[in-house]
């Protein structure tokens, strides 16, 4: 075979370090963003952070109206506490369950078997507060470190002082038992209160499947004062344990601030979650002589890679505003009415309006968030999907489920509305949407079928 030597032109992409540096700022979060900075900062030290022109430099004015009403940036909300007269624990708290119940096990009188019973228990009592293990395995864990064995009526008795610990409830084996220990502890002229606890300890299937009219016979009740027992049991905590277990809040710093000024949606990139980065000047000045030492050569290319980052992260913020931009201009609706006028809205929307690609539109918006007069959103929220109307529109998927809700929300809670019925109220205000459609929507928001939604009062 006869070698030989031919030129060849071809085209390909190829990923400079440049571009790949900035495509990663691109997709990080703020967080992540602040992270990557402060690590360039102490690897490169021709970088340095910019001062503030002036301390307590805001980017909102303090006179706009529309910020007067606060906005909180919580993403969750804890679940509320037992209410009763004589709970001691109201309120979220740094204590644990688990050490809460210590130390009033350590204000009682227990003697040392008892002891050593109690801790075993209360080390087998969950985060909601219930017991998860039998008492045939608490009386093998306690033989295990006692000399004489206990018997099933001791452990039964220190379980009886544990359940009237506080929170009231605690180590109850099922729902049933919980709920009962916390009637026995309400005053025996309270209202409804034995017919309350026959209904947990008997029937409580039947409340948990909101068969009302079978309750009401079984307990010999009319609906009225059917509706006077399980107000009652309404009140009561079916998990105790979860005051102690309140997580706190988790907070965002929206990358993108959204306000109203003379009519006009303004947007603008949070100064606090973009760092402003320089070049140090003195050590760039040494750049520019033409010695070729090892030092020369270090500081230039340490110069230059400073002056990468800073384009990076410039080309980012200014892709970033673009592209929140373009999702405000097209989602004006949901800024002035809310959700109800939200328009249906793809990544190839967007990347049209703005000239880039899906892929970048992905990036952009993963992990960055819109602060605006409705709240905190992630820029990925104002993109859903459409469905068709009668007048041959479009309806957001948005829009749809918080119609849903105010449907929901409106609705007679002794006869709640069904998928169908929904499907047909939506239906008369010009948007065709199937039963299936409607109970898929109803599930991702957490909403129960009619027969769980029914209720007597």
């Amino acid at each position: 075979m006869k070698q030989g030597l031919q030129f060849k032109f071809s085209q390909q992409l190829s990923m400079t370090p440049q571009l790949q540096q900035a495509i990663k700022l691109l997709q990080l979060s703020t967080l992540e963003l602040q992270q990557e900075v402060q690590q360039a900062l102490e690897e490169n030290p021709l970088l340095e952070l910019e001062q503030a022109e002036a301390e307590g430099e805001t980017a909102i004015s303090d006179d706009d109206e529309l910020w007067d009403s606060p906005c909180s940036a919580s993403l969750g909300q804890s679940a509320s506490s037992f209410d009763g007269e004589d709970s001691v624990f109201e309120g979220a708290s740094s204590t644990s369950l688990h050490d809460h119940l210590i130390w009033q096990m350590q204000l009682s009188h227990f003697s040392t078997v008892d002891e050593v019973i109690a801790l075993a228990i209360i080390d087998a009592i969950d985060d909601s507060g219930y017991l998860t293990a039998s008492l045939d395995d608490i009386i093998s864990a306690v033989n295990q470190q006692l000399d004489e064995p206990v018997e099933l009526d001791e452990v039964a008795v220190v379980l009886k002082r544990i359940q009237h610990f506080d929170p009231i409830g605690v180590g109850a084996r099922d729902v049933g038992e919980c709920l009962a220990l916390q009637l026995l502890h309400l005053p025996t002229d309270t209202p409804w209160r034995n017919e309350a606890f026959t209904a947990v300890r008997e029937h409580l299937a039947l409340l948990g499947s909101r068969d009302y009219r079978t309750l009401a016979r079984r307990l010999r009740l009319n609906e009225d004062d059917l509706a006077a027992v399980i107000e009652l049991i309404q009140q009561l905590q079916p998990r105790p344990g979860e005051a102690f277990n309140q997580s706190d809040d988790d907070y965002v710093i929206p990358d993108i601030l959204v306000r109203k000024k003379n009519n006009r949606w303004m947007v603008e990139l949070n100064p606090e979650s973009v760092p402003k980065l320089k070049v140090n000047e003195s050590y760039a000045k040494l750049c520019q002589g033409s010695r070729q030492t090892d030092d020369m050569q270090y500081i230039r290319q340490q110069t230059q890679e400073a002056k990468w980052f800073i384009r990076s992260l410039d080309s980012r913020n200014e892709t970033l505003l673009k592209v929140a931009n373009a999702i405000v201009l097209r989602q004006q609706g949901f800024f002035e009415y809310g959700e109800e006028a939200m328009k249906p809205m793809v990544l190839a929307d967007i990347a049209s309006a703005v000239d880039m690609h899906e892929s970048t539109i992905s990036r952009v918006t993963t992990q960055k968030y819109m602060h605006s007069p409705r709240g905190v959103f992630e820029l990925k929220y104002f993109f859903s999907s459409q469905l068709g109307t009668d007048t041959g529109g479009e309806a957001s998927s948005t829009a749809i489920r918080a119609l849903l809700k105010k449907l929901v929300a409106a609705e007679n809670p002794k006869k709640p509305l069904s998928d169908s019925k929904l499907t047909e109220l939506l239906a008369e205000q010009g948007i065709q949407v199937a039963r299936r459609t409607i109970a898929k929507y109803r599930e991702a928001l957490n909403i129960p079928p009619s027969s769980q939604r029914k209720r007597l009062i």
